[in-house]
This record gives C-alpha cells, structure tokens and sequence, in this order.
C-alpha cells in the first residue's frame, strides 16, 4: 500500500462519479439476481453498464483477476469468480464492484438473500449492513482508524458472528488499495487521526461461525474454514468537516 493522502475537491468529484457508476451496477445486478442466473451473466451486465458509463473496470486484470465483480455464495466471504453456476433459492449472493473514473476508484459491496431464508440468515446480512453503517458513522475527524474498527466489531460481537481478520479495509484513490489498512475489529493500536480528504474503503464481514478463512484452488474465492455462512457490504466514503461523506451512491 502507499503512504496515505488527502484528495483534493476535485479529485474526490472524480470518485463521486465512479462511486454512482458502482452504485448503478449494485442496483443493476440486484434487478438480475434470481433464481436460475449464472453468475457469469451478473459479470457480463455490470462489465456493460461499467464501460457504456466511460468507465473501467477496477477487478478485471487486477492481479490477473478475470472478471469485472466478484461473487461470493454463501461460505465464500469475497472473491468469488463468476462463472457458469446458476443461484439457487435460499442462497446469500455477496456481490463486489470496482470502477475508475478518469483514474479514480470507486469500490462498493452489497450481500443479497435470493428468495426465502432462515431468519438467522437474514439477521447476519442486516447485522453486517449495520455493522458498515456503524463504521462510516465512526469515521469523522479527530476520530481514530481504530474507531470505526471497534464500532464495526461492536456489532459483531453480541451477535456472536465471526469477524473476519484477513481481509480489511483500505485507503483508496487513484489505486484501489491504498494505505490505511481499515480493520474491522478493535485492535490495542488506535491508527491513523482521520482529517478531511482521507477516502476510505469500510468493508464489514461477518460470518456465522468462525472468523478464519481459507483460499480454494482457485487462488483467488476466500470461503470460511468452517463451511459458514458470509456476508459482505462495502461503502467508499470521503471524510469531509462534517463526517463521512458516502460517495458509492446515487
């Protein structure tokens, strides 16, 4: 990761505008997610709507990464490759998307139940949305890298849901991954002091079990080494004078 910068107005107008094209293609795949869909096909339609914007897709080549979303399905936390596997009933479907916007980056995540579900099922994906909700409300100035790691975690916690420790959080611009890492449980160190400028990635995972992952074959699909279920959401955010501002939005 690089050393941490503060954007500039303008530059964070440029990430505003790739944050509403990744907010577009959340919406978009959510409209297509159903019963019977293959995950290539949500791929294909959020890779459209990300190019016919005049944008680019951040994932798609990242690392060799092949695909413009990932898809995650139920035990896969993030990363999940799209492919010619169809979504069955009951299934939670996380969906990650990336986009530049004249070189700037917008990254956002949503996880989606596919038709009916346990209610302990649900709550995880509420609680995990509530958990990033806690974490962009943490995230002002004067305020610490470490609060909004504990205010996610404080979600987590009472709820006995796993929080997963190897994928956090992260400082973001004109890379995808930029310093600071942003952890989403409480740690002795409190971080960085946040000022206005700093634009950060908040992205909250919960699990149902245990917080340990575990990489498949594939090199790149992270599932949780106990068969678990996950959930994943995401906002990139702007700290501004008067708190986070959430720029992956329409």
């Amino acid at each position: 990761m690089s050393v941490v910068t503060r954007k500039s107005t303008s530059e964070i107008d440029l990430m505003r505008r790739a944050g509403a094209i990744v907010a577009e293609v959340l919406a978009l795949v959510e409209s297509e997610l159903r019963v019977g869909v293959s995950t290539a096909h949500l791929d294909e339609i959020a890779e459209r709507h990300i190019r016919d914007s005049g944008a680019t897709p951040s994932f798609k080549g990242y690392y060799d990464y092949p695909a413009s979303i990932c898809v995650s399905v139920d035990d896969e936390v993030v990363h999940g490759i799209p492919g010619q596997r169809t979504i069955r009933a009951g299934q939670v479907v996380s969906i990650d998307a990336g986009a530049i916007w004249q070189g700037y980056h917008g990254d956002a995540a949503r996880s989606f139940i596919v038709g009916e579900a346990p209610a302990r099922v649900q709550r995880l994906v509420a609680d995990t949305r509530l958990g990033l909700i806690a974490g962009i409300g943490a995230a002002r100035p004067g305020a610490h890298i470490g609060d909004i790691s504990a205010a996610v975690e404080a979600v987590a916690v009472p709820q006995g849901y796993g929080v997963v420790r190897h994928y956090v959080g992260h400082g973001i611009g004109t890379r995808m991954h930029e310093a600071p890492q942003v952890p989403n449980y409480a740690t002795p160190q409190r971080g960085m002091k946040l000022v206005p400028g700093i634009c950060l990635a908040i992205e909250p995972m919960f699990t149902l079990g245990t917080w340990e992952c575990l990489v498949r074959p594939d090199g790149w699909t992270v599932v949780t080494a106990d068969g678990s279920l996950a959930a994943h959401f995401e906002h990139t955010i702007a700290i501004t004078e008067d708190g986070a501002e959430i720029l992956t939005t329409v």
